[in-house]
């Protein structure tokens, strides 16, 4: 797991699991695997917990009140920078 710095609430204590359902209906355990800024926006890399090889989910970590929210990526632009760091992030990593 990364040293990048995190959103409180994020990676304290155990380990954060988020159950997402995808486009079929399946339920996947997420767990965060790094988390970076871009833009005055702090993002969250999600990988599944049971399946390494599955692709993970990149989305942007919102703070309402006391509350952490993670929000799709809707903008072409902002998904293009994100993945652009990412990438680098696993290419720094090899």
């Amino acid at each position: 797991m990364s040293d990048h710095e995190r959103p409180e609430g994020i990676g304290e204590e155990e380990e954060a699991v988020f159950i997402v359902t995808d486009e079929d209906g399946t339920e996947r355990e997420l767990v965060p695997a790094c988390t970076f800024d871009h833009d005055g926006s702090h993002y969250v890399v999600l990988i599944d917990r049971n399946d390494g090889e599955a692709d993970g989910l990149i989305l942007r970590v919102e703070q309402d009140g006391d509350e952490i929210v993670l929000e799709n990526i809707e903008d072409d632009a902002e998904w293009d920078a994100v993945m652009k760091i990412y990438e680098e992030m696993l290419s720094d990593e090899a």
